[in-house]
């Protein structure tokens, strides 16, 4: 059970449209979101800093949503992970490589860019100093700075969204559970739950 609830969706008037965008993308609005809205500054400021970070740029939308999943799965939050495998299959990542996403170093679904921003975004979301001039080194083989910057953007945005629903316990949604219990088999979707 969530320690403050979601309001309704009609809330915030100012929000119909993009609720309206998020239930036609995503198939549901999320109680994050929801939750967020009792302060609608907050709310607008995280639409649009997600809008900016995740869909805006040259990294692909693809591997932003894969680099979302590893930081929310090395932090251990099942809301976001959950979301994050909806949304990685919505942009076009594979059932193969979405289910094979822990095991990104080794696992023949990766190319060796992804591996590299997967690395780099595995280390940085256990302890952001964890990721190294080597993980760096790596990943500029084949991002330039200006793309560094959006991987980088995309792990502090789930630092902060994993942080926020674990923390409240945002009650996970009943379609991107059934998504990721579809997509993620290898993960306890009963670990973490809030009580």
């Amino acid at each position: 059970m969530a320690h403050i609830s979601p309001l309704p969706r009609d809330a915030v008037s100012e929000f119909a449209e993009r609720f309206k965008h998020y239930e036609e993308t995503r198939g549901f609005i999320p109680n994050s979101i929801l939750t967020m809205q009792r302060r609608p500054a907050i709310a607008a400021a995280f639409m649009a800093l997600n809008q900016s970070v995740l869909y805006e740029g040259t990294v692909s939308e693809e591997l932003k949503m894969l680099v979302s999943l590893i930081s929310s799965q090395a932090a251990g939050c099942r809301y976001c992970q959950a979301h994050m495998a909806n949304l990685s299959d919505i942009y076009k990542a594979s059932a193969a490589k979405i289910a094979a996403v822990w095991e990104w170093q080794t696992s023949d679904q990766f190319t060796t860019a992804e591996r590299a921003a997967l690395d780099l975004a595995f280390h940085a979301s256990i302890v952001p100093n964890q990721a190294t001039k080597a993980h760096f080194d790596e990943a500029r083989k084949h991002f330039d700075d200006d793309q560094l910057v959006e991987i980088v953007a995309t792990i502090a945005l789930f630092g902060y969204l994993n942080r926020w629903n674990d923390t409240i316990g945002t009650a996970l949604e009943t379609y991107p559970k059934a998504r990721a219990e579809n997509l993620l088999d290898k993960v306890d979707w009963d670990i973490g739950k809030h009580k």
